[in-house]
């Protein structure tokens, strides 16, 4: 069908003959079948942009009809550099090869550039550590994130570094790894003791309509379904404090935050869905209060991470400690759990 049925990454000249199976079809649907790099959105750009010629003539329209024994060349220019700028900001690296990254991304770092955080993001940290290993992702010079993580969540997360990882990670988590590998288990310190030692919850999120900045339950929402198992649990019958871990089999924004919340155990010291227990942190005991108090973000952590590697197709799982500031929770618990002997 082609003389090359692959590029490894843009810049380079990629040639097809069309042969009776493709004629009568579309021409950016051609490429994309036999280009298993770029995604058909970036194919269509390369035409309307004056990327692919066939028989020596330009050819500016996606959905030209090919015929038999044309000859399509389509030159796939450099990446441009990314607009957000490269940053020298330290990363705790997990494992990096020539198509991804896996971090542990720490608290209070924006994953990417916005309006009231333009730099000292992941993107820009990583822009500037891969530099010249980011062959592109939709024409562009930047690292393929594929999930978020909050700006106050720390702990595990994957980004591409090329066309191809990109399109298969992101295909991975748009389905919640329903047709492929995927795991994802979140650490999180609840207020209260959960009723059972493991649930499941399976409720729909949208936009809060009295607060656009927040999430809530919503029939007409979107599938939303959590998964929770109690590995400790704290206190005494003055106060209670679990530690669960979550695991997602879908990724909605605040997802954990907000399904805990609905079933009465919010996030400890999350202040936007748990603004309501401010106050029983003045029934702790000081050394267990102290560290909540110091921490200034929810709870929570993505632990682990696992997937299918986009080109080996090895299964990769990865785990990040608790940060410091968690740690220092969950020592003070523990302590006095001891000490009271619970």
């Amino acid at each position: 069908m082609a003389e090359n049925t692959a590029l490894e990454f843009e810049g380079d000249e990629i040639e097809v003959v069309v042969n009776v199976e493709m004629a009568g079809g579309r021409l950016d649907a051609a490429l994309a079948k036999v280009h298993n790099v770029l995604s058909r959105s970036r194919i269509k750009e390369l035409i309307l942009t004056g990327a692919v010629s066939i028989d020596g003539k330009l050819i500016s329209e996606p959905k030209y009809r090919l015929n038999a024994g044309e000859t399509i060349i389509l030159l796939a220019s450099p990446p441009k550099d990314a607009e957000p700028q490269a940053e020298n900001i330290p990363l705790d690296i997990l494992y990096e090869d020539d198509q991804l990254i896996v971090i542990n991304k720490p608290v209070g770092m924006v994953v990417h550039p916005a309006p009231g955080s333009p730099n000292g993001t992941l993107v820009n940290a990583l822009i500037f550590h891969c530099g010249e290993s980011l062959q592109g992702i939709g024409g562009i010079k930047r690292p393929g994130v594929v999930h978020r993580l909050d700006r106050d969540t720390s702990g595990v997360m994957v980004a591409a570094k090329t066309e191809r990882a990109h399109r298969h990670l992101s295909a991975r988590f748009a389905d919640h790894g329903r047709t492929g590998p995927l795991h994802r288990a979140y650490i999180a310190f609840v207020w209260g003791s959960t009723e059972t030692a493991k649930g499941n919850i399976d409720e729909p999120l949208g936009r809060d309509q009295n607060n656009r900045l927040k999430q809530t339950v919503r029939n007409d929402g979107r599938e939303a379904i959590t998964h929770y198992m109690v590995e400790a649990r704290f206190g005494d019958d003055g106060w209670d404090i679990t530690r669960i871990q979550c695991q997602l089999e879908t990724g909605r924004t605040h997802q954990i935050r907000v399904h805990m919340a609905h079933i009465g155990h919010p996030l400890v010291a999350d202040s936007v869905y748990a603004s309501g227990y401010a106050t029983k942190i003045n029934r702790l005991p000081p050394n267990v209060a102290a560290p909540i108090q110091a921490l200034g973000r929810q709870a929570l952590h993505a632990a682990e991470l696992g997937f299918e590697h986009p080109i080996s197709k090895e299964e990769m799982f990865f785990e990040a400690p608790l940060p410091p500031d968690l740690e220092a929770l969950e020592e003070a618990l523990s302590d006095y759990n001891k000490a009271f002997a619970r």
